[in-house]
């Protein structure tokens, strides 16, 4: 798998530069750029293919293509390997070949594009979304950049806070889904509501519209409290930010 796929080039520049770099080494040279649905592609189809040039990490995949092509009544291709230019620039944590990947690591903390300004939004603090799904580091970056000095806001907390008795979502949720939901103490049951809305998209939403708009009402609340604290960066932990 590649480090850091989200910063991969799209494949119409990718093939451009390679088009580019094809004819500025020999520009009457024929090729036929193809781009792979599947890991062989056409070299264990193409009967006019004779040779595939391999790297020493790469061979193993040469050899399954040979096993493919006899599968398919095909002669086995040429393996020519060539050896990988060593970057003598790498960190201790990238790879000793020069690589895209390592490339990818050292684009981490610049802009890609600078941040857009809208009106409509205060300069101050500077809000961050980070979001991504389970298990994707985000409780780490957050605590890394809350160490930074940055002001963070930990949207699974609202979460629950929203639903406990006295916050803002506890009387409408109860309202719209039943007194059951409620736990000897008052307090919701989170496990027995899940299972009213579990599955049913129309009851899911029914609970999002009431929920979500309140974790929104108290972030902007904690945004100005980051504000009132001289805090020049607030960073939004949501694995729901977009929707």
């Amino acid at each position: 798998d590649k480090v850091l796929p989200e910063l991969i080039e799209p494949y119409e520049l990718r093939a451009a530069k390679l088009r580019e770099f094809l004819e500025d080494v020999k520009p009457s040279l024929c090729y036929d750029i193809v781009p792979l649905a599947d890991p062989f592609g056409p070299s264990v189809t193409d009967p006019d293919l004779q040779c595939l040039v391999v790297s020493e990490e790469t061979r193993r995949g040469g050899e399954a293509v040979n096993r493919k092509r006899l599968e398919n009544g095909l002669p086995e291709l040429a393996l020519y390997e060539i050896q990988l230019m060593k970057d003598p620039e790498h960190s201790q944590n990238e790879e000793e070949k020069i690589s895209s990947s390592s490339l990818r690591q050292r684009l981490l903390g610049t802009l890609l594009q600078p941040p857009r300004r809208d009106p409509a939004l205060p300069l101050h603090p500077y809000v961050i979304g980070l979001t991504g799904g389970t298990g994707s580091g985000k409780t780490s970056m957050a605590k890394l950049l809350g160490q930074l000095g940055a002001f963070v806001i930990d949207a699974d907390k609202l979460g629950h806070a929203v639903y406990a008795p006295g916050g803002l979502a506890y009387e409408p949720v109860v309202a719209a889904f039943g007194a059951e939901i409620l736990n000897k103490d008052g307090t919701i049951n989170r496990k027995v509501l899940g299972a009213k809305v579990f599955g049913n998209q129309e009851q899911l939403k029914r609970l999002t519209d009431i929920v979500w708009p309140k974790i929104a009402q108290m972030v902007k609340e904690r945004v100005r409290e980051a504000d009132a604290q001289g805090k020049a960066v607030c960073v939004l932990d949501a694995a729901v930010l977009l929707e």
